[in-house]
């Protein structure tokens, strides 16, 4: 049972052109939980995250219908900032992509856009998300140095502080650790297991053992439609859904 949810969709709908892409999609992610979408390639996974801040909006070819609630607010209402909904909103993306500037200059930047320029403030933000991102004792020493210097892990850790430097409420991950070793993706997902602590996290994954051990709530979606949701341990143990059932046990997918 949710006690709260911090996004809910009703009735949404999303199509590419022609194609119904996102079908009638109503869930409640809750807070401070980590909620995995699971399903095959194609099934709609990522362009329902992408929903959550409205990155969708940047291809013009997109219609939506229904509606996104953040925290009782509808994301789509006129007059909404949507830099503001991006800042409650973070994405972390499928591989990392720091920004050609030093380390410290990549957390940086995202407070400096939203208006805070004295330095003892911007140093406290930095050394905080990156500590938050447990990147800190790595890069400590390393500040200056440029991001792209950094190992593969390093920078997805990286991309997280960022994310954590603008105080967001959700944070979206998009196949975080897809590009990533077997050592630096037990470091992502240890920290996910953190950051629901004081972020709610919602993470988009093919990999249905990595969406076992990191995340509290599981929805299944299939050919753009949301076949179930639930508590991880009900979706992987006990699905009520056939076609939920056939996906986690490998009969398709």
């Amino acid at each position: 049972m949710i006690s709260e949810a911090i996004i809910s969709t009703h009735n949404l709908n999303l199509w590419y052109y022609d194609i119904h892409a996102l079908q009638s999609i109503s869930m409640k992610i809750p807070k401070n939980q980590v909620t995995a979408l699971i399903g095959p390639s194609g099934c709609g996974k990522s362009t329902l995250l992408r929903c959550f801040n409205r990155l969708n909006d940047l291809i013009d070819c997109v219609k939506i219908s229904g509606e996104i609630l953040l925290s009782s607010t509808n994301i789509h209402a006129p007059g909404t900032d949507v830099v503001q909904l991006r800042k409650r909103v973070g994405m972390v993306f499928q591989k990392p992509n720091p920004f050609q500037k030093s380390v410290y200059e990549n957390i940086a930047y995202g407070p400096r856009v939203h208006g805070i320029k004295d330095q003892s403030e911007l140093d406290k933000i930095v050394e905080k998300s990156l500590r938050d991102a447990a990147l800190w004792d790595e890069v400590r020493d390393r500040l200056d140095d440029s991001a792209l210097g950094l190992s593969g892990g390093q920078q997805q850790r990286l991309c997280i502080a960022r994310t954590l430097a603008v105080e967001p409420e959700v944070i979206l991950m998009d196949e975080p650790c897809s590009a990533l070793d077997p050592i630096a993706t037990a470091k992502i997902e240890k920290l996910i297991d953190t950051l629901k602590r004081e972020y709610t996290v919602i993470i988009v994954t093919h990999n249905m053992q990595q969406a076992a051990r990191v995340s509290d709530y599981a929805g299944f979606m299939y050919l753009g439609k949301l076949i179930e949701f639930g508590e991880t341990t009900q979706i992987f143990e006990n699905p009520h859904e056939d076609l939920t059932e056939n996906y986690i046990t490998g009969r398709f997918g």
